[in-house]
């Protein structure tokens, strides 16, 4: 009879931690993603992992239920309260993965895929995270589909689970602080343009399709181009970025617009960090064409003093206190939830003409040294945004970059620009598409 009770007691309190709901806060970033997302703009980034074996799905549905439990990030749904959207736990089970068979970066609709946030799907050996920014940034994305990749490869190599154990790595961080609100300053300095910017624009693919084309390019060549330019790779790949604009619709004339891409800065690294929420500011490499014709060099140098006027510690602080601040202000935290809406609307048309394009740069991602021999290079690129219909996405492997260029228009000539101005400098570049353009 004690054992009875026992049991029954274990069964209720298991029961009682099952019904056990935890609430979080939107970081200061991510309070604009729900207000904007939509089926036309998505706010949905990728992160794919290329492994040297075909993927199985029963294994990779496996990992992932092992997986998700660690990370309360993307174990989540998206509640909306009088004032602010806020995160629930989702008690749901984890979200089902599938055989790729629709477009990336398609809208993630807060009331389907299990109320998750983020979907996990595969197309033979590549393994695709798609994540609704409202979550975390590409940081926390990669982080995320590393230990998914690992918990997969000791599933499907046994051998690699006895010797590694099936745990996180020592290395990986669950932290989910608000690093913006910890290292607030105030401020009163408004960090955005919101003069208009050129765009690119044409005929369209149709609704929900995404045109993706990857440049895979060895870091070494990359290198010594960049020695020529005297800048950085970031610097050099913005920089061709804009060139091929300004060339393939342009034509290499002046324009009253600027030409400008938003940069996003990871800013864990200059205030010691380790989130995994979103924790990025938005810089902008601007180019203004105002004489008839520029010299590549000339853009190259151009571009890298806009982005290392801005790159630096002072100045990024001051990016992220404004918007900190307009949070913090208590007038504006009691307008009930449908007038922020409104504005937040108004003012994230007006910021977002101001830029033509996106560059962000993922970064090298690291792997642990057991797992290098089944893995042969990752990817990323981003879904379109109001004004851009064309983006940049920069990501690294060991001896390999990707860069990855995602747009929702038919014409191709920006993206042939780019690559060709890539061999024109001596870097060997091997193309791959998802086949939008092959139709």
């Amino acid at each position: 009879m004690a054992e009875q009770n026992h049991d029954t007691k274990s069964k209720r309190d298991s029961r009682r931690e099952k019904k056990e709901i935890k609430w979080d806060k939107l970081d200061n970033t991510a309070h604009i993603f729900p207000v904007i997302a939509g089926e036309s703009m998505s706010n949905v980034y990728r992160i794919s992992v290329t492994l040297g074996e075909e993927i199985r799905q029963e294994l990779l549905q496996e990992a992932l239920e092992r997986v998700l439990p660690w990370f309360e990030v993307f174990k989540v749904r998206i509640r909306y309260g009088v004032f602010w959207y806020y995160f629930e736990t989702n008690q749901k089970q984890a979200p089902k993965v599938k055989q790729e068979y629709r477009y990336p970066c398609q809208f993630i609709s807060p009331n389907r895929n299990r109320n998750y946030l983020f979907r996990v799907n595969y197309y033979k050996n590549r393994i695709n995270l798609e994540v609704f920014h409202v979550l975390t940034d590409g940081m926390g994305g990669i982080t995320f589909l590393r230990e998914l990749t690992y918990q997969y490869l000791r599933l499907a190599h046994p051998e690699l689970q006895k010797k590694l154990g099936d745990g996180l790595c020592s290395d990986t961080s669950l932290n989910r602080e608000d690093s913006y609100l910890k290292n607030y300053k105030k401020s009163h300095k408004k960090g955005y343009k919101t003069e208009r910017a050129f765009h690119v624009t044409g005929e369209k693919l149709p609704p929900t399709e995404i045109g993706v084309m990857h440049g895979y390019m060895p870091i070494p060549a990359l290198k010594k181009a960049c020695r020529q330019y005297e800048v950085s790779i970031n610097e050099y790949l913005v920089a061709a970025f804009l060139w091929s604009i300004y060339q393939e619709c342009l034509h290499g004339i002046s324009n009253k617009r600027v030409i400008s891409s938003c940069v996003p800065v990871n800013l864990r690294p200059y205030f010691d960090s380790i989130t995994i929420k979103n924790f990025f500011v938005i810089v902008s490499a601007v180019f203004c064409p105002k004489k008839e014709s520029y010299e590549f060099a000339e853009v190259v140098q151009i571009v890298a003093e806009s982005l290392r006027s801005q790159i630096n510690r002072e100045h990024l602080e001051n990016l992220f206190a404004y918007n900190v601040s307009n949070e913090k202000n208590f007038i504006l935290r009691a307008v009930p939830l449908f007038i922020k809406n409104i504005a937040i609307r108004y003012v994230y048309h007006t910021s977002a003409l101001a830029n033509t394009t996106t560059v962000t740069n993922i970064g090298n991602i690291q792997v642990r040294e057991e797992y290098q021999e089944y893995i042969k290079g990752f990817s990323a690129f981003l879904s379109m945004s109001e004004g851009q219909n064309i983006k940049g996405t920069i990501c690294s492997y060991r001896d390999t970059l990707v860069f990855s260029i995602s747009s929702n228009l038919a014409d191709t000539s920006v993206q042939r620009g780019f690559f060709r101005r890539m061999t024109e400098d001596g870097i060997p570049v091997q193309i791959e598409t998802n086949g939008v353009y092959d139709e």
